[in-house]
């Protein structure tokens, strides 16, 4: 059955507002983190994989950095081994490592990978341990001790920080006409393996390859006013002064600094969206209203 006059007309609406970004953005490397609920409900899995498979199909060229704290939390619970927090990041010992190493770089990468392929698309997975990508260093905390008093270091075992990205290998796969999925694992310079926050590895990884913009995918809408409205159009002054009067705390600080830095350091523009909207990478690329928070 065809469509009706006005649902034919929305359809040619929807793909001529698209042509402009299409044009704007093709041969441009797009870092998308891709993480939360956008990657455990299926149907929200498969319209992601076929976002992916258009975006490169236009000629844009995008480059995913994911995360699995879930997962990992999930295996090591049927391990028997239970999960530590220390200011929201995960202590891992060297047995939790070998846990995060086979689901990040194993499992969790895999799935992405054969997704993407299935729809069409040519993924390759690696960690960072992959033509020595990303070269960590130990992430050290410190504790938040009364005021006067030392604060003292907390080891939270093989949780790392960037300290360089080597692009060459993901340029070598994107000239290659493959998509680069990579898991965020690190080497450091004494050969141990380091598990790091996947949204900094998504814009240290958007920084390097000087991509037009960085997509980071969430479970929640973008970032709210004290009132509770979508802000967006951000500029990186504005945004240091929401972080300033307290508008933005808590879990969307790190994300936020994450944005703000790879913005700082010469990408184009980021996105913080919510990737509980089925297809929500294509709203926020071709379409004039997008759905999350633009800093630029």
């Amino acid at each position: 059955m065809g469509l009706d006059a006005k649902a034919a007309g929305n359809v040619a609406h929807v793909l001529s507002e698209a042509l402009p970004y299409i044009q704007r953005f093709s041969g441009r490397t797009i870092v998308i983190k891709y993480g939360g609920n956008a990657m455990e409900d299926e149907a929200l899995k498969a319209g992601f994989a076929r976002d992916i498979v258009m975006m490169k199909t236009v000629g844009i060229n995008p480059v995913i950095v994911h995360g699995g704290g879930p997962q990992i939390g999930d295996l090591l619970k049927r391990l028997g081994k239970q999960s530590e927090f220390i200011q929201g990041m995960r202590v891992t010992d060297t047995e939790t490592m070998d846990v995060v190493e086979m689901v990040l770089g194993g499992s969790v990468n895999k799935e992405i990978v054969n997704l993407i392929n299935r729809h069409g698309g040519r993924a390759v997975g690696l960690t960072g341990k992959d033509g020595d990508l990303i070269r960590a260093k130990k992430l050290t905390l410190k504790s938040a001790e009364a005021e006067n008093t030392p604060s003292e270091i907390i080891d939270i075992g093989h949780v790392g920080e960037v300290q360089s990205i080597d692009a060459s290998v993901v340029d070598m796969l994107v000239q290659g006409d493959f998509i680069p999925v990579i898991a965020p694992i690190g080497v450091g310079a004494d050969g141990h393996s380091y598990n790091i926050n996947a949204d900094l590895v998504a814009g240290k990884v958007a920084e390097v390859l000087k991509a037009e913009k960085l997509i980071l995918l969430t479970n929640i809408q973008g970032l709210l006013d004290k009132e509770g409205k979508l802000l967006t159009g951000l500029t990186t002054t504005d945004v240091d002064a929401l972080i300033a009067d307290g508008t933005i705390h808590g879990g969307m600080l790190p994300k936020i600094a994450c944005a703000l830095d790879s913005v700082k350091g010469g990408v184009k523009s980021a996105h913080i969206i919510d990737g509980r909207v089925p297809h929500a990478v294509m709203v926020e690329l071709f379409t004039d209203a997008g759905i999350g928070t633009l800093i630029h």
